[in-house]
């Protein structure tokens, strides 16, 4: 109960900020607040894979923001999205050549440091652009593809769960809190498609995107268990009492926001 306080306690903070940067702030706003999202979810990040390591944590960090500023100002011109898909994995590469440390772990941290600003920058990206260039009501969509998945999940993982989904990467999660996770994910977008999205997400297009989402936010909070899991941590960071670091907060997030980019790109 004590951890279920923290979340209901962070949510009231967060919610009506996030609001109030998607429909009365200047769209600036909200893309600031994206940065430092990702900022923060690369320092866990890169912490997670190289702990000992600061100057290695802050390159990495500096390609992440360089990989958020690219997307934010001039995303429009696709040369920009080749250049930084190809050059910043090449330059991430090289930083354990720069700061070798253990050999033993150089593998992971060369694939760490390639894929980590991308991954980091990505994605929190596109969430600013669905506010600048479609409509704040999209946002709130993926976020409540993802919060909604989550708190289904928990809901039906803790009343009508038993069989597990994956224990070897996560052992608490089961099958029905999967299959209540996607109930809420679809919950979610039908609400959207009736009442704030109404006329622009049609209803058969809300539930296939809802599923498609849903499931691979669920995959997407799997995979961060997984690299938690290979190095170690139990959370990511411990910045949100109740909820861990940013990326144990957004691992889902990631996912949903980059499936209704896509969505919107390809309809």
């Amino acid at each position: 109960m004590s951890n279920l306080a923290a979340r209901f306690l962070v949510a009231v903070v967060a919610v009506p900020a996030i609001l109030a940067l998607l429909y009365v702030v200047h769209p600036i706003g909200f893309y600031l607040l994206t940065l430092a999202a990702a900022i923060v979810a690369a320092l866990e990040l890169f912490a997670m894979v190289a702990p000992d390591d600061k100057p290695s944590q802050w390159l990495g960090t500096l390609l992440t923001v360089a990989v958020s500023a690219s997307i934010w100002f001039f995303g429009k011109d696709p040369r920009v999205f080749v250049t930084v898909a190809i050059a910043v994995p090449l330059v991430g590469v090289l930083i354990p050549l720069l700061r070798l440390g253990d050999i033993a772990t150089a593998g992971l941290r060369s694939a760490t440091f390639a894929f980590g600003p991308l991954y980091c920058a990505i994605p929190l990206a596109f969430l600013a652009l669905l506010r600048r260039d479609y409509d704040p009501g999209f946002v709130v969509l993926a976020l409540m593809l993802s919060w909604f998945g989550d708190t289904g999940g928990y809901f039906a993982g803790r009343f009508l769960g038993k069989s597990k989904l994956y224990e070897a990467v996560s052992p608490k999660k089961t099958r029905a809190g999967a299959v209540g996770g996607l109930l809420g994910s679809v919950l979610g977008a039908v609400w959207a498609s009736l009442h704030f999205l109404k006329g622009k997400l049609p209803l058969h297009h809300a539930i296939p995107l809802a599923l498609v989402a849903g499931a691979l936010g669920q995959s997407g909070d799997l995979a961060e268990s997984l690299l938690k899991r290979s190095v170690g941590v139990k959370d990511s960071g411990g910045i949100l009492p109740g909820h861990g670091g940013i990326l144990d907060r957004i691992d889902a997030l990631m996912f949903t926001a980059s499936s209704v980019f896509l969505y919107l790109l390809w309809r």
